[in-house]
């Protein structure tokens, strides 16, 4: 069907009246993140239908939030009775929330519904159109600058491509998911993931630095006061953190615990023209965290202890196990549990986990059903494994 290309705040408000009542929105966005502070929306991509099942498209449509006021749209998202239909949606989430502080409503992730019926997981937009509706998806245009315009008509086609065959594979994955009996499942995990990547926006991200869980807390207390400074000169400067000062600086910055201006020179690294002029600013706010008082520094994130060499074996073994149950369960295994899972699900068994840590994920939800209780059988020796075919598909049995 032939595409709208929306370019004025009149034809955005015309859209919008059409997508109101529609059943299913399908969108997906392309952006650039590698020169500004945040993702800079370059496109919004739209496929629509007022049908609550079904391929047929009612609405196609590309909007450029470079010339008009996207808001609107996002408000439509988040309000209404409609299923929100994305692919890999981590970033049109986010888009949605910093916009309007609300997430879109009823909110399914493609790329977790097919990890549900068995397809490798995480798989990309065009496999799965390939794998499950036997289509090809555009290429051509994975290194445009979205930013550039006028855009081509080979640009927007490539960019539709991206929900042009979102409603279809809904409805398969749909459909399959209803055939397993899986539809429960998948709701519970989207809204663990939406609800996860929520509480990653709100939480200091210094925290998720590399290095970060090795250092003490005053060396932690340090972190967070340049971590903020970087945040705050990168809003300012309209850049990604990142350049204003590289990660691995802040760590070695806030373990040498200095603020004398000869001795931060002396860091490798700050022999850069662009640093050294930053130099001033750095000693003052790591002055700042070293005249903090000790109770209000910052907690220490719990530090995992090391596997020994025989909790290793029981982690791989129970691993290999994870993957056994998951191939026959027709699932993905990547989405159901990484080895740090498994890990964690042993030391729960072995009571080496506090009250205030979270359940470990292979013993809550879906996973504890379709897996998480199975490898606590096995860990308390009411079920064993043993190699049936070592040249099957599933060399291993349980008993």
């Amino acid at each position: 069907m032939s595409h709208l290309f929306i370019k004025t705040d009149r034809e955005l408000a015309s859209l919008c009246d059409t997508l109101v009542s529609a059943e299913r929105i399908g969108f997906d966005t392309e952006f650039v993140s590698e020169y500004s502070y945040r993702s800079e929306l370059c496109l919004v991509q739209v496929a629509a239908s007022k049908q609550p099942a079904g391929e047929e498209l009612d609405v196609l449509a590309v909007i450029d939030p470079q010339q008009l006021e996207i808001e609107p749209f996002w408000q439509l998202l988040a309000n209404g009775d409609h299923e929100t239909i994305v692919h890999a949606g981590r970033e049109e989430l986010i888009f949605c929330l910093r916009s309007v502080q609300e997430p879109p409503a009823n909110m399914i992730d493609m790329q977790l519904a097919a990890g549900f019926i068995g397809t490798n997981y995480p798989a990309g937009y065009g496999n799965l159109v390939a794998e499950i509706l036997g289509r090809s998806s555009g290429k051509g245009e994975t290194r445009t600058d979205w930013r550039r315009r006028p855009l081509s008509p080979h640009q927007l086609e490539y960019a539709l491509d991206d929900v042009r065959h979102l409603l279809a594979l809904h409805e398969r994955l749909s459909d399959s998911l209803e055939r397993l009996g899986r539809r429960t499942w998948l709701d519970e995990e989207m809204t663990h993931w939406q609800t996860g990547i929520q509480e990653s926006l709100a939480q200091p991200a210094w925290r998720r630095i590399s290095g970060a869980a090795s250092l003490r807390r005053r060396e932690l207390g340090v972190l967070s006061e340049l971590w903020q400074w970087r945040e705050s000169e990168a809003e300012r400067t309209d850049q990604p953190a990142r350049r204003v000062l590289r990660d691995d600086l802040l760590i070695e910055l806030a373990r040498r615990k200095t603020d004398d201006v000869k001795r931060i020179q002396a860091v490798r690294g700050f022999e850069r023209q662009n640093y050294r002029r930053l130099i001033p600013a750095i000693s003052r706010h790591i002055k700042a965290a070293l005249q903090v008082l000790d109770a209000q520094l910052p907690q220490p994130l719990p530090r995992r202890e090391k596997d020994n060499s025989q909790r290793s074996v029981v982690v791989q073994l129970l691993g290999a196990a994870l993957s056994a149950i998951c191939r026959d369960a027709e699932i993905a295994p990547n989405l159901v549990g990484t080895a740090s899972d498994v890990r964690d699900l042993v030391a729960e068994h072995f009571g080496e986990r506090n009250d205030s840590q979270r359940p470990p994920a292979l013993a809550t939800g879906w996973r504890a059903e379709i897996v998480g209780r199975k490898l606590n059988d096995v860990l308390s020796g009411k079920l064993t494994l043993r190699i049936q075919d070592a040249n099957a598909d599933q060399p291993l049995a349980f008993e």
